[in-house]
């Protein structure tokens, strides 16, 4: 790794992340199969981290992020994050309070906003709003240590878009 490298890294780790976050990917797959692959247990462990992602696709339903094997190994819970769901419209737009077990502070909010364009690819926009959790705004804002899970939703999202248009997966990610 670089000097320039380890001390963009080495200077995040000590900055201050935005409290309300933006991350937005166009993906060549419809809006239902992107809606499917966020929502479902079948896609989840598929990109990202590979967690099973259980949801409740109802308002006041239940979500629980569950660890994988890896996670697991570093002594992770079995649930490393939860979250109720507080508003959806399939397959366009799902919003969810989020907490994770490794951090003691309140519940943050997910907003996916799934934008179809005719005869073309989707936006999908993820906003994270993290007021009062400065530590959670840090972990999800990504740049960090991928290996570590330092890539926060810029690497999740990029996994999302490699496993949604070639079936394959990330390489380091997913289960």
């Amino acid at each position: 790794m670089s000097d320039t490298t380890t001390d963009t890294m080495t200077k995040q780790a000590f900055e201050a992340a935005p409290e309300v976050q933006m991350f937005s990917i166009y993906i060549d797959a419809p809006a239902q199969r992107i809606w499917d692959a966020i929502t479902t247990p079948e896609w989840s462990t598929r990109f990202g981290y590979g967690t099973t992602l259980e949801m409740d696709l109802t308002p006041g339903g239940a979500i629980r992020d569950l660890a994988s094997p890896e996670m697991k190994e570093m002594g992770l819970p079995e649930v490393i994050g939860t979250g109720t769901v507080t508003e959806l419209d399939p397959p366009h737009r799902l919003v969810y309070t989020w907490s994770v077990e490794w951090q003691d502070e309140p519940d943050t909010m997910l907003t996916y906003e799934i934008t179809e364009f005719p005869g073309g690819p989707c936006q999908l926009t993820l906003t994270h709003d993290c007021i009062g959790a400065p530590r959670t705004a840090k972990d999800v804002r990504g740049g960090g240590d991928i290996g570590a899970g330092g890539g926060g939703w810029p690497w999740v999202l990029s996994s999302l878009k490699t496993v949604l248009e070639t079936d394959r997966a990330m390489t380091g990610a997913g289960a």
